[in-house]
């Protein structure tokens, strides 16, 4: 079937202002790294099944309302494996809901006690997110609203098994976060197991080792907390976030 000439001029026209739209956004990407989000959909991302449109793009970011109605896994994952790289990724926390009990996170990842042995608990605004890498849970870059700062690594942190060279390393060694509803950039490097982080400018971990963490795996955008419909009322932990210039530049 032959299409007619005005139909082939509109699909050309349509080609040309896809690849242009993307020409523009890989041109907008640091030298030697490529764009992981295109800015306008989810291509090269796995969106949660069943997710009932919560992970969304708007206005150019990718948009979490901390509500996916996915069943399983509600968490955001690039479809490509990583192994050594380093990521550049814009982040936003757009509200926080409530208090929430947060401990004092002293240098070496422990936290403060007080008289009685337990910890020191202090209510105060919180929201939570992070970013995964090599495809494990435990192997996340914080974010949040703790006075210890974004970028630290929890589940090495608080894992007691691991050595206290290994919690104090993942522990950040600056708050160097923006207030609430500001643009925040990381740059995280994975190179083998050791991870530094620079957040805004301020290196915050630097060469921290992962032990036992993957050589290689996805990338991935955390779902935390949640809205809880009975009460009408997010969680004092939800992860209300945006995200943008989602850069990489693979190192091996």
């Amino acid at each position: 079937m032959k299409l007619a000439p005005r139909f082939l001029v509109l699909a050309c026209h349509i080609v040309s202002v896809v690849l242009i739209a993307a020409a523009a956004f890989a041109a907008d990407a640091p030298p030697g790294f490529v764009p992981l989000f295109n800015g306008k959909d989810f291509s090269g991302w796995t969106v949660p099944e069943n997710d009932g449109g919560h992970w969304k793009v708007l206005d150019g970011v990718i948009d979490y309302d901390a509500r996916s109605e996915a069943k399983k896994d509600k968490n955001l994952w690039t479809e490509k494996e990583f192994g050594d790289f380093t990521l550049k990724i814009d982040w936003k926390i757009k509200a926080v809901h409530g208090l929430y009990n947060m401990p004092e996170v002293l240098p070496d990842g422990s936290h403060k006690k007080g008289p009685d042995g337990k910890d020191i608990l202090t209510p105060r605004p919180n929201a939570d997110s992070g970013i995964y890498v090599r495809g494990v849970g435990k192997a996340q870059i914080n974010i949040w609203c703790w006075p210890i700062g974004s970028g630290e690594v929890y589940g090495y942190r608080m894992d007691k098994k691991m050595p206290p060279e290994v919690r104090a390393g993942v522990t950040p060694k600056v708050c160097a976060d923006k207030p609430v509803g500001q643009w925040n950039t990381f740059e995280i490097t994975m190179k083998g197991d050791r991870l530094t982080v620079v957040l805004n400018g301020k290196t915050v971990i630097q060469n921290a080792q992962l032990p036992d963490v993957p050589a290689k795996g996805r990338i991935g955008l955390q779902h935390h907390g949640g809205f809880d419909a009975k009460k009408n009322e997010y969680s004092p932990a939800s992860s209300l976030m945006q995200f943008r210039n989602v850069f990489i530049k693979e190192l091996n």
